[in-house]
């Protein structure tokens, strides 16, 4: 499976994502989902960018694997920019450059089974550099993945996971070092396949 700039940017143009109306006491998040064009074939994107979050107490997605993020704050124009400054912040990459695509839908947080009045917004962007990353505390490791192997499902898996004290199956993909993406990430992950490829079809899921 191939994911030629031309379409993907024609599809995020034609795209109106779903947004959820944020109420008073409503926490705002925000990720980036960053795609790195091929040297050897300039026309194609070959990677997408995953973080592993550090192991922290009390953090529900505490040693996940995500898309770099985080809450939005007071001085953040916009949930856009809350996921730049995020994304800069938490291993060393400015997007000030990237083009941008544009948003996909919101997705709701729901760490551990339960859902929270907490909204995540994910913002697209294409990078044609590969920098040398400065994690900072809240990151463990950066990873690229390959765009069209994920999209092709070769990497889905499955891993058993506690949740409410009990071992849980998790549907995912299985990146290179071992990583698992599950949760919320996959969720996006499959969102954004879907938004850039009418007739993608997801993996079969183990219930």
């Amino acid at each position: 499976m191939t994911f030629p700039t031309t379409k993907i940017r024609t599809a995020m143009q034609g795209f109106r994502p779903t947004l959820v109306t944020p109420k008073e006491k409503t926490r705002q998040a925000s990720v980036a989902i960053i795609l790195r064009q091929s040297d050897q074939q300039p026309s194609e994107f070959s990677d997408i960018l995953f973080i592993q979050r550090a192991e922290r107490t009390g953090d529900p997605w505490s040693g996940h694997m995500a898309f770099p993020g985080g809450h939005r704050e007071d001085h953040d124009a916009d949930l856009r920019a809350a996921a730049m400054r995020e994304t800069h912040e938490e291993i060393g990459l400015s997007l000030d450059d990237a083009e941008y695509l544009g948003a996909l839908d919101h997705q709701r947080a729901q760490p551990r089974g339960r859902t929270l009045d907490m909204l995540i917004a994910p913002h697209v962007f294409i990078t044609t550099r590969t920098p040398e990353f400065q994690p900072n505390h809240e990151v463990a490791d950066v990873v690229w993945a390959p765009l069209p192997v994920l999209a092709g499902n070769s990497l889905h898996d499955t891993e058993t996971l506690p949740m409410a004290g009990r071992p849980t199956v998790f549907n995912g993909y299985r990146l290179s070092g071992g990583h698992f993406v599950w949760g919320l990430t996959y969720r996006i992950l499959k969102s954004f396949f879907t938004t850039i490829d009418g007739g993608w079809q997801p993996p079969v899921e183990i219930d």
